[in-house]
């Protein structure tokens, strides 16, 4: 059997290595929106069955793995795989770094796929899947080919309705994937274009908000970023990274995009800064609820949000809910990264009105899209989703260990 260890030996050369020229090309892939609406489910239970599973972690210590299979707001984008490749539509998760294939549409082995023999896993429990690692040939566009990259084959896409997924987390995401070999990471998809003198490993992300039209699909650049997609220049902050595991042996930030921020309502304090992480699998604004500020202990950093606006909690759809003079009179909530304030307007902290049913929600009500993350401080205070990522371009820089935002044409725009 071909051993992870020799895998890695053979197809990586560490992205924190000796540096690699490689041209400043960019590859532009489009994003499509797949938006259902289920009478068996809907966006907050997915959010909340999402954060549950970093619920588990914090709580068992288990690696903070985050499935997709069943959400119904995901945006896809198509590669190909293999040679001569076959296209799957592929949901685009910032939270994994493992490609998977072979769900909706089967797995085509060709001349270009070689059968490790590892098992590879995502998830524990129910929702969890099981596969085999693969390395084969990943197209993003014609002339842009990774070869040899591992990626895992389903042996159980039960519930899945899509064809699988793109990670584009960072390396950290990987660990714990390999059951045979835990402490071993694989290689991501930004790092094979990178060690193959293909690409720079950065990636540009831009998400459309709701719109009337139903054009709100999307647009993934890796290599450079797309300069007609943002407005501003681009500010960056460090990505969390854990030197004294003794401290916290398992903090979720660290594996992921994590980052430290803060959370403003106008000037009212409303989270003091702590680390988070930015997950294109979660629709909402999750904040938790045990984080105290020093200046006012009595209250959580939800709570105090809550009390903030006057929002009630609705029962029917689980989200904070207002009046249409309780939102004329709304403030800026502000994101204090790095040394950039990124403001939500009103409109871009309610729901989009035009698509309340996603949420069980009623016609020409206001709900908000702050939530309670429902978890206690586990090193993970909030998670920033699709709420967030669609007001701003979203930039990961594996190179430089480090994410960035910039303003959009729709950052204030008054869609919802």
């Amino acid at each position: 059997m071909f051993s992870a260890l020799s895998l890695l030996a053979l197809l990586v050369l560490s992205i924190t290595g000796l540096p690699v020229e490689v041209p400043n090309s960019r590859i532009t892939l489009p994003m499509t929106r797949r938006l259902k609406f289920s009478n068996s489910t809907n966006l907050v239970q997915h959010d909340e069955a999402r954060v549950a599973v970093l619920r588990d972690y914090s709580t068992h210590g288990r690696r903070y793995h985050i499935n997709l299979q069943n959400s119904d707001s995901i945006y896809v984008v198509s590669v190909g795989i293999g040679n001569p490749s076959t296209n799957y539509h592929l949901i685009v998760d910032t939270s994994s770094a493992v490609t998977w294939v072979g769900a909706s549409t089967p797995y085509m082995r060709t001349s270009s796929s070689f059968n490790t023999g590892e098992p590879i896993r995502k998830g524990y429990g129910p929702d969890a899947f099981f596969g085999t690692l693969w390395t084969d040939a990943v197209t993003l566009l014609d002339d842009f080919t990774a070869t040899r990259m591992p990626i895992g084959v389903l042996s159980n896409p039960r519930g899945f309705v899509h064809d699988g997924i793109l990670g584009i987390g960072p390396v950290g995401a990987t660990h714990g994937t390999l059951p045979n070999h835990p402490r071993d990471a694989l290689p991501t998809i930004t790092e094979c274009l990178y060690t193959q003198h293909v690409i720079q490993p950065l990636i540009g992300i831009f998400f459309r908000p709701t719109a009337l039209d139903g054009n709100d699909d999307g647009q993934l650049s890796f290599g450079q970023l797309d300069p007609t997609m943002y407005i501003d220049n681009v500010g960056f902050t460090l990505i969390v990274i854990v030197l004294f595991q003794w401290y916290h042996p398992h903090p979720p930030s660290s594996h992921y995009w994590g980052f430290d921020q803060r959370i403003t309502y106008g000037a009212e304090p409303i989270l003091d800064q702590t680390a988070g992480i930015l997950d294109s699998g979660l629709t909402f604004i999750a904040i938790a609820p045990c984080v105290y500020l020093e200046s006012a202990s009595n209250k959580d950093a939800y709570d105090r949000y809550r009390t903030a606006t006057g929002a009630n909690l609705d029962a029917a759809t689980g989200l904070l809910t207002i009046t249409l003079a309780q939102y004329n009179n709304l403030l800026d909530l502000n994101f204090h990264i790095g040394e950039e304030v990124y403001s939500l307007k009103p409109n871009a902290q309610i729901w989009p009105r035009s698509i309340n049913q996603a949420v069980n929600g009623i016609d020409g009500a206001i709900y908000l899209v702050v939530k309670n993350l429902g978890i206690p401080d586990g090193g993970c205070n909030f998670l920033l989703g699709y709420a967030f990522l669609q007001r701003f371009y979203t930039v990961l820089d594996g190179r430089f260990s480090r994410i960035g935002f910039a303003k959009t044409r729709f950052t204030d725009a008054g869609t919802n």
